[in-house]
């Protein structure tokens, strides 16, 4: 008889055959939670990592792309794009919000994505992109290709989560965006955190 056995989220799943133009993502917070979860790098399960604060609720599905790491090729990148006070990747997986309409009660799953464009968002000195992406088939959004073909007002609400979602409301801000780019770029970044992946982990 077979033993069960799960694939570790961040190891033991592929970052996708098509990848980076349709990744795999593993989501481990949805809109409706309340409580940050976070993959434990030893043992693969989801963990509490925080309430969330006040009314900071993350506005998409949000996860990592397995098998990517952020760190000195992701860095880079952000300094030939003007950062020039980043001095790391931020030592995880590559992050990713995929928005979709409909209603996906808990996290933990994988699903297949369209990147679409990112965040190049700065912490502490880090490199802590954001790629953004579009669940494949869903009927709102499934049809968008670039970050600039959104409504404003959907890039303004992931951007003033990311930027605030740390904070409490007397501190100061902790991290900045340095830019939005577009489905180009998300893809150079997405191949970079592979790349950083097999440097740190093997190929």
């Amino acid at each position: 008889m077979i033993p069960n056995f799960k694939a570790h989220p961040w190891h033991g799943i592929s970052a996708g055959e098509e990848a980076p133009d349709v990744v795999n993502v593993f989501v481990e917070i949805v809109p409706s939670d309340t409580i940050k979860y976070e993959v434990d790098k030893e043992t693969g399960f989801l963990m509490v990592d925080r309430p969330q604060k006040f009314s900071n609720i993350i506005p998409a599905l949000y996860g990592f792309v397995p098998r990517t790491y952020c760190d000195n090729a992701v860095m880079k990148l952000a300094v030939e794009r003007g950062a020039t006070d980043v001095t790391m990747g931020d030592h995880d997986p590559l992050d990713i919000c995929v928005l979709s309409s409909h209603n996906i009660h808990s996290g933990g799953l994988l699903m297949k994505a369209i990147p679409i464009g990112g965040f190049k968002m700065i912490d502490g000195g880090e490199a802590d992109d954001k790629i953004v992406a579009v669940m494949i088939g869903d009927h709102a959004f499934g049809h968008f290709r670039d970050i600039a073909e959104l409504p404003e007002a959907e890039v303004k609400r992931l951007m003033h989560y990311f930027l605030t979602y740390k904070n409490l409301p007397d501190e100061p801000a902790k991290c900045r965006i340095q830019e939005v780019y577009g489905a180009e770029h998300a893809k150079k970044v997405i191949k970079a955190s592979q790349d950083d992946y097999a440097a740190n982990y093997g190929g």
